[in-house]
């Protein structure tokens, strides 16, 4: 059985991808979007594995709130994603940018 390290050494690692994701790359919006879905994922991880490990549901029920948000976000997400992509042919950051007016 693995230990509780264990679970938050790999919440954490998800974690740091996500966050170097979403800074490294600022050009293209579905990699940014896909970077804070790990964030998410790594969150609720924690939820999880902290609720697992103190015997309380409560972060287990939580960790549902946060899927229905991330389920929501991705849906809109992506159909602004499609609609920029129709509209301006590509998913650049700076092209985005220079469509205000």
């Amino acid at each position: 059985m693995p230990a509780l390290t264990h679970f938050l050494l790999l919440s954490a690692t998800l974690f740091v991808v996500g966050v170097a994701g979403v800074f490294m790359n600022k050009r293209n919006l579905l990699i940014m979007l896909m970077s804070i879905e790990l964030i998410l994922l790594s969150v609720s991880m924690n939820f999880i594995s902290y609720s697992y490990f103190i015997d309380d549901l409560s972060g287990q029920i939580f960790v549902f709130f946060i899927l229905t948000v991330a389920a929501a976000e991705a849906a809109i997400g992506l159909a602004i994603i499609v609609t920029l992509y129709r509209n301006a042919g590509s998913v650049d950051v700076d092209q985005i940018r220079r469509m205000r007016g």
